[in-house]
């Protein structure tokens, strides 16, 4: 799974670089072929989940793999406009790494260690958003952008055949021998606790992109722009102890809480951008808490929903994610656009704190529909 988040996570950045650089349009273009295809995948992600549910993993990882492998084959010698109009499909069939990883951790772990293993997932994340991009831009500057576009396709159709052939169970070996069970209905699972759990879960990709963009903006502004690599860099380290730490305590704080505290401790970044190391500095205290709200947010989802649904709801976080990650960059850049950078920081945990808040009445209203226990009967 590490192995194929990595030209995942790298796509974004090779597009971009391939429609400014090789196809000689602007960023405002770039951005539009990362947008349809971010919200291809948050579209496609539900469906693909189902197909799982319904198929197995096999046939979904032969069609996906197969589309992304020609997808990025083809993308180096497409024209701009066919680039733009087959990114949607490419994005709705893209390989559901993050879905399948946490449908596989559900499968073989046992519920107690389940907040240890998504807290490992998250670092392998982390660890994937530090080696892809860098990896990407490398090739790309060494070579070419059609070079790391092939190589990313190459990637794509050996990692899913692998994937294929190791096949990975989505099923514990209990649920599958449950073959008899029956699926239950949309309305029967689709709780008020899962619907916080992705509001919850939406806030924080909305956080997260708006602190990644503020703090490129700040060091713009400082005239710190080299050390962009070193910040960046900086905030996926922290984040991957965050990780390790939440993963090795023996309690943990719950979803709700750890995205309130990301958003507090966000807000303050914006007094610390005039130097690149103050902004450093500043941004560890909400970075530490990033792959622990992630890896809880994963674990709530896992334990709301029955098994023979778990593909569906674990594609519906994803396109939480990415619909929060959409969110954040156009909303926090008007606030760039018309704002000291610092003020980034501020919107962002402000529009963090309203997800929040809003999931947080979703699981009060959950608590007081929950059915009592009755209590024993007196004696007449």
């Amino acid at each position: 799974m590490l192995l194929l988040r990595i030209p995942i996570i790298s796509t974004s950045v090779v597009t971009t670089l391939h429609v400014v650089s090789e196809l000689g349009r602007g960023y405002g273009a770039a951005g539009l072929v990362g947008t349809a295809t971010l919200f291809g995948t948050a579209v496609g992600a539900p469906t693909v989940g189902r197909a799982i549910d319904r198929l197995g993993l096999r046939p979904v990882i032969a069609v996906c793999g197969l589309v992304s492998c020609v997808y990025w084959l083809a993308a180096a010698h497409l024209p701009y406009e066919v680039l733009l109009v087959a990114a949607f499909p490419a994005g709705m069939l893209v390989v559901p790494a993050g879905s399948i990883s946490r449908q596989v951790i559900s499968a073989l772990v046992p519920v107690d260690r389940r907040r240890t293993a998504f807290s490992l997932d998250q670092v392998l994340i982390e660890l994937s958003y530090m080696l892809g991009p860098v990896l990407a831009i490398f090739v790309s500057t060494r070579y070419s952008t059609s070079v790391t576009l092939t190589g990313v396709g190459v990637t794509f159709g050996v990692v899913s055949l692998a994937l294929w052939f190791l096949d990975p169970p989505v099923r514990s070996p209990d649920e599958s021998r449950s073959t008899r069970e029956t699926v239950p209905t949309l309305r029967a699972w689709v709780s008020l606790r899962f619907v916080a759990a992705l509001t919850i879960a939406m806030g924080a990709a909305f956080v997260l992109m708006g602190t990644e963009l503020s703090a490129i903006a700040a060091l713009r502004a400082s005239g710190d722009v080299a050390w962009t690599g070193v910040v960046l860099a900086g905030m996926g380290v922290t984040s991957l102890l965050g990780g390790l730490a939440h993963g090795a305590a023996r309690r943990a704080l719950s979803q709700l809480t750890l995205m309130v505290l990301l958003t507090v401790l966000t807000a303050p970044v914006g007094l610390a951008t005039d130097t690149w190391w103050v902004l450093l500095l500043a941004l560890i205290p909400a970075n530490v808490l990033c792959a622990p709200t992630l890896a809880a947010t994963a674990e709530t989802v896992s334990e709301q929903v029955p098994h023979t649904v778990r593909g569906v709801a674990m594609g519906l976080q994803d396109s939480a994610t990415r619909l929060g990650l959409g969110l954040g960059s156009p909303v926090i850049g008007f606030v760039l656009d018309r704002a000291a950078a610092g003020w980034g920081f501020v919107a962002s945990a402000a529009g963090g704190l309203c997800f929040a808040a809003v999931g947080a009445l979703l699981s009060a209203r959950a608590r007081q529909r929950s059915p009592r226990t009755p209590s024993a009967p007196q004696p007449a």
